[in-house]
């Protein structure tokens, strides 16, 4: 069990790793939320409510998540923009399975800020445009929802709207010490290429 569990570690780690830290960064947050997506409902049948039919939908999205690193191997720009695309169309998928009062939306503001971050300034257009498209999202759609799929009652809604609102918090915690550590390991080489220069 332990050679196994060690042999899946490896294989994971080598499906995530790239040389370029952005899509290294994007390849692991996108396989943490694919990882995750299992545990919902769980989560939502001990937090919430028994009748978790709504989040078997949410799993259309997994093998959008699990596919960044393989597209990421061909196109680097596109592997980036598919994590927070998948993300956006996600999120829009659980607004309208549980309703906005679930505050499942929010998971749109860590979508952004991931775009945000993935890119170079050269390619700022990308991420400006993926992150309009998630606050467009909101804007336009928050209000035009259908009925929802999960029918709770107002208990129900607010338990489950501390559970996404924890999610989103967490997983923006997550994405700011992963790219935190990206920025000390540049500022090292920086600072490695001056003394270099100067010695």
């Amino acid at each position: 069990m332990i050679f196994f569990l060690k042999h899946l570690t490896a294989m994971v780690r080598a499906y995530a790793h790239h040389r370029d830290p952005r899509v290294a960064a994007a390849n692991v947050i996108s396989l943490l939320v694919a990882s995750n997506q299992p545990f919902y409902p769980l989560y939502l049948f001990w937090l919430v409510s028994a009748d978790i039919t709504a989040a078997w939908f949410t799993f259309l999205s997994t093998p959008f998540f699990l596919a960044v690193p393989a597209v990421a191997r061909r196109n680097d720009v596109a592997g980036r923009a598919l994590l927070p695309l998948t993300g956006i169309g996600n999120t829009v998928l659980s607004a309208w399975l549980f309703g906005t009062a679930s505050a499942v939306e929010i998971f749109l503001v860590p979508c952004g800020i991931i775009a945000l971050l993935l890119f170079r300034p050269r390619e700022r257009v990308v991420a400006l445009a993926i992150t309009a498209l998630a606050f467009g999202v909101f804007l336009l759609l928050h209000d035009v929802y259908a009925l929802p799929l999960a029918q709770y009652n107002a208990v129900q809604y607010a338990a489950l709207a501390r559970l996404n609102l924890m999610s989103a918090g967490m997983l923006t915690a997550f994405v700011a010490i992963l790219f935190s550590g990206i920025m000390a390991e540049a500022e090292l080489s920086a600072d490695a290429a001056r003394h270099e220069k100067a010695g």
